[in-house]
């Protein structure tokens, strides 16, 4: 008997219990489908990020709280067996932003305050991120304005409610234009709105679309803290680089010893590299383990069904049927089952990736579909083994009498 042959009978004995065949697919299609899922998200998320790093410009050092050193080696690149401790024991301050610009000669420091909070015009209200800083933003990011204008410094020395909003939110709070000078609330507060930017559009800048931006002062109100999320120095230019990381040493180590960090673009980009992709491979392992599951779910069926099928191989192997021709059978159902399991999965989890990237950044990428496939096709043939030698090596004889 030839393999179109084996491929015929055991098509026709998943097509003769369509309901268990199902079921017993649902392991390796949850399992698929949460690999693509969850691998599409954190690649997603972490282009996002690094667009969002990068449209800052080369020339900037970074003032972290906590110490970072542990995860970061030579040339600005993490280390496998890195981990983030230290890191949260310090916060920073308006007082060391101050502090830092004492001591510097060629660069500026500028303060970030991050977070999220509910925005809302009349009866429509959203969840937006935003990303807090003072006037002199605009010397290392311009902004790409649709309408309007940005934050100035009287702004953020006042605290002003002002904002600027993404593409997206201007979109949903007001679909009939003509945001710019109306008032909306943020966290139940007053605000008006000074500006509108222009949609950055798909890929890893897709999220600014749904960021708005306030000055850094009016955040900490919002926050009550007086606490700055992080520190960017911008050098006048790359050779002010190295004479800017000194001075900032200088002005941080007294107060707080090792517990700050200080990172260039490279190591910063390096660091949430890392991060976020240890991230994404461990969510992704964690998903695999239904893969495992619907492995043993298709051995236990296949085993059921050789049980069942008992008098149907004894009267195969009494017509002539050899080892390999039983055998194949059983592995070809196996097989059968995961590749379906697997094809469905992959559907499933593309169709969720596409759903979520309206509200979170994602990419599919082609290696995490040939990873879940091709691992969903080796459980089959894995899982799939024992049965089917179990039912090629079925005396006839006994078969036959088998009820």
């Amino acid at each position: 008997m030839n393999f179109k042959e084996s491929f015929k009978i055991a098509s026709k004995a998943l097509n003769a219990n369509k309901v268990r065949a199902m079921l017993t697919m649902l392991g390796i299609i949850i399992g698929v489908s949460s690999v693509i899922l969850l691998v599409s998200i954190g690649t997603g998320v972490k282009e996002s990020v690094l667009g969002q790093f990068g449209d800052l410009g080369s020339n900037l050092i970074y003032v972290l709280p906590g110490d970072y050193g542990a995860m970061t080696g030579g040339a600005g690149q993490m280390t496998a067996a890195s981990s983030p401790l230290g890191v949260g024991k310090t916060t920073f301050t308006d007082a060391d932003v101050e502090l830092i610009n004492s001591k510097l000669t060629h660069a500026i420091a500028i303060p970030f305050v991050e977070g999220g909070v509910r925005i809302s015009n009349g009866g429509v209200e959203q969840s937006a991120s935003f990303v807090a800083a003072d006037g002199n933003i605009t010397s290392i990011m311009a902004p790409d304005m649709a309408s309007g204008r940005t934050y100035n410094q009287a702004e953020v020395t006042g605290a002003s409610r002002v904002v600027v909003l993404g593409s997206d939110v201007a979109t949903k709070l007001f679909p009939t234009g003509n945001a710019v000078g109306r008032p909306v609330r943020v966290n139940g507060q007053n605000f008006r709105v000074i500006g509108v930017k222009n949609s950055q559009g798909g890929g890893a800048s897709s999220n600014q679309d749904s960021a708005v931006g306030i000055p850094y002062t009016t955040a900490q109100r919002l926050l009550n803290s007086r606490d700055v999320s992080m520190v960017a120095v911008s050098a006048r230019t790359a050779e002010d680089i190295a004479l800017t990381k000194t001075q900032i040493k200088v002005a941080m180590r007294p107060k707080y010893g090792s517990e700050f960090s200080v990172m260039t673009q490279d190591q910063m980009l390096g660091m949430i590299t890392l991060l976020v992709s240890t991230m994404t491979y461990m969510l992704a392992g964690i998903a695999s383990i239904s893969l495992l599951v619907g492995g043993i779910g298709i051995m236990n069926i296949m085993l059921v069904s050789v049980s069942e099928r008992t008098r149907e191989i004894g009267i195969r192997k009494a017509v002539g049927a050899r080892t390999y021709d039983i055998l194949a059978q059983f592995v070809i159902e196996a097989v059968m089952l995961s590749v379906l399991g697997g094809i469905i999965g992959i559907a499933l989890g593309a169709l969720g990736a596409w759903g979520i990237h309206f509200v979170l950044a994602t990419k599919i990428t082609g290696w995490s579909i040939a990873v879940a496939f091709f691992f969903s096709a080796g459980v089959g043939v894995f899982f799939g083994v024992y049965p089917a030698y179990k039912a090629s090596k079925l005396d006839p004889i006994e078969a036959l009498r088998y009820e």
